[in-house]
């Protein structure tokens, strides 16, 4: 092989390798540790309370710290049991994202989501009832929105509200439910609690590893 060969051989692997994305570290693909993991990154597409792809999601892939995503393995093995599986609608979530939501926020006049995700809630007080904030411990890569599906039809399991609905029915203690979905909700609780996770009362999907790495490190990465 002639030496202008090599020299093309060796810049293409330079190029190559230039363009993969390199997570900071302590960061991992969660689909590299569970491989049969459902994804539904809400933000990557327009099924948003924003209407549009969010800023900093350039890809539909799951990005969690080493520890986030090893108790979210051992959830995943205790649900798989019952024929449960774990369906990830959000997991890490780069700054930029965050500063999307809150210019979104302050146009009053963009609705355009209104009556899916926020119909009881005026847009003037997102941020006052701390449904948008400037922080989010999403950026910290150790928090996680799921739900639960059945793992033969890939159905999801009835929790009585849909995803980032702004109102109380998606409180953890609301209890004016049917029985089905009061029981599908405990079971998402009890099985991320045992596994290393803590909940957030205002949201029932919405996680965070106890003893999370990076605490108040806000990272602005993309997902790609």
């Amino acid at each position: 092989m002639h030496t202008f060969q090599y020299l093309f051989i060796a810049l293409t692997l330079l190029l190559f390798n230039s363009s993969v994305t390199q997570l900071p570290k302590g960061f991992v693909y969660v689909s590299d540790y569970i491989p049969e993991i459902t994804l539904e990154l809400r933000y990557f597409g327009t099924n948003n309370f924003v209407g549009t792809p969010i800023d900093g999601y350039e890809a539909e892939k799951c990005i969690l710290s080493l520890p986030a995503t090893k108790a979210l393995q051992k959830a995943q093995a205790a649900l798989k049991k019952q024929n449960i599986g774990i369906k990830i609608f959000d997991a890490y979530r780069p700054q930029r994202a965050v500063d999307h939501f809150r210019r979104w926020a302050r146009n009053l006049n963009d609705t355009l989501m209104k009556k899916q995700f926020y119909p009881d809630v005026a847009k003037k007080d997102l941020f006052k009832l701390e449904y948008i904030a400037t922080k989010s411990r999403h950026s910290s890569g150790s928090t996680v929105d799921v739900t639960l599906i059945h793992l033969d039809t890939k159905e999801e399991l009835d929790m009585g509200s849909s995803y980032d609905f702004f109102g109380k029915i998606s409180w953890v203690s609301y209890q004016e439910l049917t029985k089905a979905q009061l029981h599908n909700r405990k079971l998402l609780q009890e099985t991320m609690l045992q596994n290393g996770f803590r909940n957030y009362p205002q949201e029932w999907w919405h996680f965070t590893l106890r003893g999370e790495p990076n605490r108040n490190q806000y990272f602005d990465f993309p997902v790609q």
